[in-house]
């Protein structure tokens, strides 16, 4: 699918891509939800990679408040840099995991819809015209949604899709 360029597949593609990942983990029976994937990725279950999208999810919004509030946010996070997202997404891993499935899913469902207000209130323009906020840089407000609430979840889908293959 290529990356939505407007408002309306901004919108649509995410709600689409979100309610794919959804659908696929609750065709799957309780037991398969919770089993572990094959060895070799950072994210072993279901769980954990609900929890690492919506840790990114969150981490959109704190960006989000504190541009638009006029701001410049560390991105991705404090103490991090773009070079070092492995070693951030290992702490994100940590962090999460005394979390049961069904909260994991309840907070991607929560950081999901709160995403999508902030898509509902702007215009075409104030998601796709590059560098309209200082604090996006060069780009525009509408990549980095897309890549939090479309991409991750293609990839989320993607991930447990191939894990529970083998």
């Amino acid at each position: 699918m290529p990356r939505p360029l407007n408002k309306k597949t901004l919108q649509k593609g995410s709600i689409d891509q979100f309610n794919k990942l959804i659908q696929l983990i609750d065709s799957l029976s309780i037991k398969d939800q919770k089993k572990e994937f094959p060895a070799g990725t950072l994210n072993r279950n279901i769980r954990d990679v609900l929890s690492h999208i919506h840790h990114w999810n969150i981490m959109f919004l704190e960006w989000y408040k504190i541009g638009m509030s006029g701001e410049k946010p560390m991105m991705p996070a404090e103490g991090y840099s773009w070079k070092e997202l492995p070693e951030l997404n290992k702490i994100i891993w940590k962090k999460y995991q005394k979390h049961s499935l069904i909260k994991s899913n309840k907070l991607l469902h929560q950081s999901f819809e709160e995403i999508i207000q902030i898509v509902h209130k702007h215009s075409d323009e104030e998601l796709f015209t590059k560098k309209k906020y200082a604090w996006t840089g060069s780009t525009s407000l509408g990549a980095y949604i897309t890549s939090a609430i479309y991409s991750h979840n293609i990839w989320g889908y993607k991930i447990i899709k191939k894990a529970i293959k083998k």
